[in-house]
């Protein structure tokens, strides 16, 4: 029986490339490999890492993971899945255009679709570089990708209304500098209201946006895609959905002595026939 082969590493940006011409799609956040084939096997078609959800995975806080333990977990899910990879990249994981540029050129190599690039320094004192600075990084990170061939997705963000600086104005001004620098998508994360959401979708046309819904929200994605939005992450909002029912079942375990939690959990039989069908179409379709 002749079986279709998987999809390059090629073959996935041009599939990425191709999702961010037109319509709206959901890019969920996955964290390590269960959690991506399991999103895979509901026909989303793409995934986005999650720099959180892969830190606490780690017992880590956010940011707080080496660039070589990113990039093995983001080459990790390459090799895994058949979907693009875009990468949460933090900040790059260096301060200066260079440093972002070295850290991009390896992210290529893993094989990642997209990548995205944070405005965010992490200091308390000054949380967001120059607008200067951030435009300098992001030209880095663009010629670093160039100099790899081009195919890989670049997106910028402004990380304004994460810390703390929830200026729309300074946001679109910041994304604008972004897109003229390089960015292929924009994204800012914070950013909730639908009359802000289609401020950023018209400022930042004709290039793409992605929209973070981290939590409940009173949108669907329908309303979402109407605003103009061409693509929604959830963060690591699936991540946290996945620690609630561990912390609940076991703090009910360990403070009342009661198996009641583990009642919750997903059948194991459910899980063993998901990821066993899904290993014998990975074996089935390298073979063929």
């Amino acid at each position: 029986m002749t079986t279709a082969t998987r999809p390059s590493v090629a073959d996935k940006r041009r599939n990425f490339q191709a999702l961010h011409a037109q319509g709206c799609f959901v890019i969920p956040n996955p964290w390590d490999i269960g959690s991506a084939l399991y999103l895979q096997s509901l026909g989303f078609k793409a995934l986005a890492s999650t720099s959180a959800g892969f830190a606490w995975s780690r017992g880590r806080p956010d940011n707080g993971v080496s660039r070589a333990a990113m990039l093995a977990h983001l080459a990790e899910l390459v090799a895994a899945t058949d979907l693009p990879i875009n990468a949460d990249f933090e900040s790059g994981f260096a301060s200066d255009p260079a440093g972002v540029a070295e850290s991009v050129r390896l992210a290529v190599e893993a094989g990642v679709a997209g990548l995205s690039i944070e405005d965010s320094t992490g200091q308390a004192g000054q949380p967001l570089f120059s607008l200067d600075e951030a435009v300098l990084r992001l030209r880095a990170a663009r010629q670093a990708i160039d100099g790899a061939g081009g195919d890989t997705l670049l997106v910028g963000r402004a990380e304004c209304f994460l810390v703390g600086r929830p200026d729309l104005d300074e946001t679109i001004a910041r994304l604008q500098a972004y897109a003229n620098a390089g960015a292929d998508c924009l994204y800012a994360p914070g950013i909730t209201e639908p009359a802000q959401i289609r401020r950023l979708v018209a400022a930042v046309a004709p290039k793409p946006l992605n929209l973070l819904v981290g939590g409940p929200s009173p949108l669907t994605v329908a309303e979402i895609a109407a605003l103009g939005v061409r693509r929604i992450s959830v963060g690591g909002a699936l991540a946290r959905c996945a620690w609630g029912g561990l912390m609940q079942a076991a703090q009910v375990l360990a403070e009342q002595g009661s198996f009641a939690g583990l009642g919750a959990g997903a059948p194991g039989k459910l899980l063993n026939g998901l990821f066993g069908d899904l290993a014998t179409g990975a074996v089935a379709s390298q073979s063929g």
